[in-house]
């Protein structure tokens, strides 16, 4: 076993780049219905421009816009409808000064039209005749082609999660599949005598698992899969094997419990048992959750967490996470933050980055932001909390009335 070294939260992130140089799932091609939330693994560029003709816009008539200069409601200038176009059509004609063209919305503009004015401006006189009372600009209610997106525009980096709007962009310009990283697999594993399935009734002394399910739901919430979960009684032998298949089967490890300097507590041995290099970072200057373990067998990231549920979820969020993100190439900022003013003093352990788990309330036009406080093995902390302010280690707290930034659960 390593000795125990606390390195501070960006020195553990600066050994896990190192530590996985290099490293990153397989990648795969997937059709675009399939691609929500999934992370690219290339740059895509337009083939083609959208549109990929001109069109209207608006529901109207296309004109050539000089026709119109001039015209108001007391003077309105009068066209001849020479046809109409067609949804998925065409154009058929062309327009020539002192002639219109019908065009309904999302419709071709026809050649020699470089504008359209909207119907509501429009007073049909007979079959052949309109009266327009009011004028527009060349360009007015008109996409012209390649407006939108240019031929051989980026369109998609690497490293970005799809989002709706990206799908729909793709199947804009003609691409209905797209290489996207693999999955990461994530198998969770608690650790403990004490700990009994929540169907199971307990004994004194017995606790229900939590955070099984708790780092199993965190783990599809960011788009992993579960290569498996177990509970497994604190025994080295036993834990040696189970973790050792976990590692086979799955690109990240994490096992709650076991993590400190106990007698039970052997997750770092067993982790240095099972192959180079082993255990990397043994302790972390971060509240909740300093008895942190991070290791790497073959290609597997392998984590120890504390057992409590708070310190268990805190660590998830600040360091698997991570890990999953670089292991896809993730370029993006996954956080999400809101700004309020504190409403209460926080204190903070000197040297440590501490996190501390708080509940938002909107009044007026600002969020007033409240520390929840409790033990880092009541669940309902976590629960009850609406996200967390992040203190460095060089702040002694915050203040009443500070603002601060929250970062969303």
């Amino acid at each position: 076993m390593k000795l125990l070294k606390v390195d501070s939260v960006e020195e553990t992130k600066r050994k896990i780049d190192h530590y996985f140089e290099g490293i990153y799932l397989e990648e795969e091609y997937i059709d675009i219905a399939e691609a929500l939330d999934r992370i690219a693994a290339e740059d895509l560029y337009a083939q083609l421009e959208v549109p990929e003709f001109s069109r209207a816009t608006v529901d109207g008539y296309a004109i050539t816009a000089k026709d119109s200069y001039g015209a108001s409601e007391s003077l309105p200038t009068f066209l001849q409808i020479i046809g109409k176009v067609e949804m998925g059509e065409t154009a058929a004609h062309k327009v020539t000064p002192g002639k219109a063209i019908y065009v309904p919305t999302g419709g071709m503009l026809p050649q020699g039209a470089d504008a359209m004015v909207m119907i509501e401006y429009v007073e049909s006189l007979d079959d052949e005749t309109i009266a327009v009372y009011k004028a527009v600009a060349p360009g007015e209610g008109v996409i012209q082609k390649g407006e939108d997106i240019q031929k051989g525009e980026q369109i998609l980096s690497k490293g970005r999660r799809l989002k709706p709007q990206d799908i729909g962009m793709l199947a804009a310009v003609g691409i209905y599949q797209i290489k996207v990283f693999r999955k990461p697999r994530v198998f969770v594993i608690s650790t403990g005598d004490e700990l009994v399935h929540p169907k199971e009734e307990i004994k004194p002394g017995q606790i229900r698992d939590i955070n099984t399910y708790t780092l199993s739901a965190m783990a599809l919430n960011g788009g992993a899969v579960l290569a498996g979960q177990v509970i497994v009684k604190d025994d080295f032998l036993r834990l040696q094997d189970i973790v050792k298949n976990a590692i086979a089967k799955s690109d990240v490890v994490v096992i709650s419990g076991g993590s400190s300097v106990g007698a039970k507590d052997v997750t770092a041995q067993v982790i240095d048992s099972l192959g180079e290099p082993g255990v990397f970072i043994h302790g972390v200057a971060v509240k909740p959750g300093k008895p942190t373990i991070i290791g790497r067998v073959d290609r597997t990231a392998v984590f120890g967490l504390p057992g409590h549920p708070v310190s268990a979820m805190v660590i998830y969020k600040v360091f698997v996470d991570y890990i999953l993100q670089k292991l896809q190439q993730f370029n993006e900022v996954q956080e999400i933050v809101i700004q309020g003013i504190c409403d209460a003093n926080i204190h903070a352990s000197p040297g440590k980055e501490t996190y501390q788990m708080v509940q938002l309330e909107k009044r007026d036009d600002k969020y007033i932001v409240k520390p929840i406080y409790g033990k880092s093995g009541a669940i309902s902390l976590m629960a009850e909390a609406h996200g967390y302010i992040k203190i460095h280690g060089n702040q002694e707290g915050i203040h009443k009335g500070e603002k601060v930034e929250v970062i969303l659960l």
